[in-house]
């Protein structure tokens, strides 16, 4: 029998999956209450249906790889309106999902050697696990950079050995940050892009909360590259319509990047990816090219953020999120929490560790619970208050 590769051999049951074995033994304690899983459930743009039903024809046909004109151009001028930064056509590549193009870029442009060694890619620590999967595709050493309330929930990079950072092809940074809702204001940019090049590494920003905010909007990677001058061989920004427009199960994002660096991406999109089917993609074009729904989508959450400080706002170490739809929340053991929560009250969380790994120093996310703030005002109100009772009283 033929054996599994090595490189995969220790990776953990995916953080929902296993939420299923610790949760699904018990009965619950009360009416379920799904807090657990970031899927939006405010309406979709009203425009979806009529979009699709318009464009039915195209399903008879192969997309095209890298987007058709019509979605590059609306990304194109988006990106312009957001954040004042020219993006041409082809420095941009339509995704099947943002997921596809955070594990490809590792694909596409981490080399197989840095300095003669084996290359590392930097991961902020809790982090989206597509990331570490990605090194580990390519062979690269992934290393794990706690991302804590000391550090302002953002990795400090900086902090690395000499030897890692020399060794470093590629650093992934999530902002607004998933699962604390931090947000990388210009300064961390600038700073991480200096440590970039002079360490000749890439900068993979997973941007795909940007549009849910509780006041400003959150700076971003290209803008901040346009300040400073920056390469633009050295930034990748990520986009998805999934949180901004409601749209998960659309499977639309971007990447925008250089020139060569989107080439690259692109070819290895010709021969191993599944580019999204035209239809969806004059979906995904009218919806980058509306403010209308997201302005009306971000309210929302605007106002389930006032919610959550109300009711938490008295509980030891809450920190109201700045951004993205997620609670951090202290606990002295998140599995322990979530059990507790689920058999008493029936809220359904996700503990802090499922996001987290213990790289030599403790998982940093064993002490927390990650609440997501995606269901109407009314029910959020509801699961809140129970968390605060079961947990905090």
């Amino acid at each position: 029998m033929v054996a599994a590769p090595a490189r995969f051999s220790d990776l953990p049951d995916y953080a929902f999956p296993r939420l299923r074995k610790l949760l699904d033994v018990h009965a619950p304690g009360g009416d379920p209450i799904a807090m657990s899983i970031g899927e939006p459930t405010h309406p979709m743009p009203p425009f979806v249906g009529e979009v699709l039903a318009r464009n039915l024809q195209g399903f008879a046909n192969y997309p095209v790889n890298e987007g058709t004109p019509e979605l590059l151009g609306a990304i194109s001028a988006w990106l312009a309106r957001r954040y004042d930064v020219e993006v041409a056509p082809d420095r941009l590549l339509a995704l099947n999902g943002t997921r596809e193009g955070l594990y490809n870029v590792a694909m596409a442009l981490c080399p197989e050697s840095k300095n003669g060694q084996r290359p590392v890619v930097l991961i902020p620590n809790p982090f989206y696990q597509v990331y570490m999967v990605a090194a580990l595709s390519v062979g690269a050493e992934p290393v794990f950079v706690p991302a804590t309330a000391e550090a302002g929930h953002l990795p400090d990079y900086a902090s690395l050995p000499e030897e890692v950072l020399d060794r470093t092809a590629m650093a992934y940074v999530c902002s607004p940050s998933n699962p604390q809702g931090a947000v990388a204001d210009r300064a961390y940019w600038t700073s991480l892009l200096a440590l970039a090049e002079k360490h000749d590494f890439l900068v993979l920003a997973d941007e795909c909360y940007s549009e849910v905010y509780r006041d400003a909007p959150p700076d971003g990677v290209l803008a901040a590259a346009k300040a400073a001058g920056a390469d633009t061989e050295r930034v990748l920004a990520f986009h998805s319509l999934s949180k901004r427009s409601n749209l998960a199960g659309l499977r639309s994002g971007f990447v925008a990047a250089g020139p060569r660096a989107t080439a690259r991406m692109r070819q290895l999109r010709n021969y191993a990816g599944a580019p999204l089917p035209l239809p969806l993609q004059q979906v995904a074009a009218q919806a980058w090219a509306d403010e209308a729904h997201v302005a009306a989508s971000r309210a929302l959450y605007q106002e389930k953020y006032l919610i959550a400080d109300d009711v938490l706002g008295a509980v030891p170490g809450y920190t109201p999120p700045q951004a993205g739809f997620f609670l951090w929340l202290p606990v002295p053991d998140g599995e322990e929490a979530t059990v507790h929560l689920w058999r008493e009250a029936g809220v359904r969380v996700l503990p802090g560790a499922y996001l987290a790994k213990d790289a030599g120093q403790g998982n940093p996310g064993q002490g927390f619970i990650r609440v997501a703030l995606v269901a109407n005002s009314d029910e959020v109100r509801q699961g809140l208050s129970l968390i605060r009772d079961v947990l905090y009283r």
